[in-house]
């Protein structure tokens, strides 16, 4: 019972105002923590690969990034169709903001995979079944930011941009399973298998640890970002003119 009144409570803008900005500091050092341990055991600590060298360090940045794309799509679409379902303002917002970092993630991906397709393929590009859908999803969020700026009234903004979040999501189980459905040149999973993970613990455990750290730095990118819609959203409000009022003070 006190959870939901805490969600429900932190479903109001003003209360996630004041909820978030405490929480971000908090999460920013602990991301800048995970980030320090996460880089210094994958770059310095983890073995050189037998086959790949050193270039496979890049695996760090590079899996992490494509993890955040497919978690960060899944969680704006989501709120999405809690948003468009109960009419949830606070839910849109989460949509809206996610997709600017979702598409940076998606973005990221792409290029540290470029790098490191190069040495392995010979090739910066291939139209590979995995990087052609992960090129789909940036056009997505791309598509959905593109959407919401559209429209001068912001609930069909909301609706047409979450619409497209919701179709969208028949691409990221086709991300997920594109390395076993078809032959491709991408490797296949390693870590998110049934059995033992096939990568020994020194280089597993960096990874795990970056891709904790890249999660919790879309947490406070998020929030920043959602707090600054709110203050768009609700400027009209009390709440907000007392606020603005102290920080000109």
């Amino acid at each position: 019972m006190r959870l939901f009144r805490f969600f429900h409570r932190f479903a109001s803008p003003r209360e996630f105002f004041r909820i978030a900005g405490s929480m971000i500091p908090w999460l920013a050092a602990t991301t800048l923590l995970l980030l320090l341990i996460g880089l210094y055991l994958g770059l310095f600590v983890a073995p050189p690969d037998y086959q790949q060298g050193e270039s496979y360090r890049i695996m760090f940045i590079h899996v992490p990034s494509a993890w955040m794309s497919l978690f960060v799509y899944m969680v704006m679409a989501g709120a999405a169709a809690i948003g468009l379902i109960w009419r949830i303002k606070l839910a849109h917002v989460i949509a809206i903001s996610s997709a600017p970092i979702g598409a940076s993630f998606t973005f990221l991906a792409l290029v540290t995979g470029s790098l490191w397709g190069k040495p392995m393929w010979g090739a910066w590009w291939v139209w590979d079944a995995r990087l052609t859908s992960e090129l789909i999803l940036l056009f997505l969020y791309l598509g959905v930011m593109a959407l919401y700026a559209a429209f001068e009234e912001r609930r069909t903004a909301q609706r047409a941009a979450g619409i497209l979040a919701i179709v969208g999501v028949i691409n990221v189980p086709i991300i997920h399973y594109s390395v076993m459905w078809w032959n491709t040149l991408h490797q296949g999973p390693t870590v998110t298998k049934f059995d033992a993970p096939s990568i020994h613990f020194s280089m597993l455990a960096p990874l795990l640890i970056m891709s904790v750290a890249f999660t919790v730095f879309y947490v406070v990118v998020l929030l920043m970002r959602a707090r600054w819609e709110v203050l768009d959203q609700e400027q009209r409000s009390n709440w907000v003119n007392d606020y603005l009022e102290q920080l000109s003070s």
